[in-house]
């Protein structure tokens, strides 16, 4: 069987930090998952991939998309969202849906987190990252747009 590779588009614009520099040990020390991080500035949040909604917090602030080959994604908005428990986010699905790469997931009040302070750093991860190899993600620092640009890549 040949490897291919497999690319996960940004579900939100933004400047991509490397996973390392997020400053939530949960997050640099990848403890939930490895990935990349994008300094969120967009206010809908897109489904990095095809797959189904596997995950859904209570709060709002995070999902998981399950894709066909088995690897789930979580994209986890801001560092401390779950403090607004929900306000501020309208999720656009449910658990059990199947969505496509690029589908809005969640609507922000952007200026309604900004003005509560909220670190809005939001780490893309690879969950199950041991049954993928070669996980690449995009350069730091370099801007990405919203279901548009890929921000990681890797070969299952």
């Amino acid at each position: 069987m040949t490897k291919q590779q497999q690319k996960l588009i940004a579900p939100i614009s933004g400047r991509i930090i490397d996973l390392a520099k997020v400053p939530d040990p949960i997050f640099s020390e990848k403890l939930t998952g490895d990935g990349v991080a994008v300094l969120n500035d967009s206010d809908t949040v897109l489904s990095p991939c095809d797959g189904e909604i596997s995950l859904f917090f209570d709060t709002k602030h995070a999902f998981a998309v399950t894709r066909a080959d088995g690897v789930q994604i979580l994209v986890h908005i801001g560092l401390d969202t779950v403090i607004m428990n929900g306000e501020g986010i309208t999720q656009l699905h449910h658990r059990g849906d199947y969505v496509k790469a690029g589908e809005p997931i969640l609507k922000l009040d952007l200026p309604l987190l900004q003005r509560r302070k909220i670190n809005l750093i939001s780490p893309i991860l690879v969950v199950n990252y041991d049954t993928v190899r070669n996980l690449r993600p995009a350069a730091s620092d370099e801007m990405v747009a919203a279901g548009t640009d890929v921000i990681l890549t890797y070969e299952k």
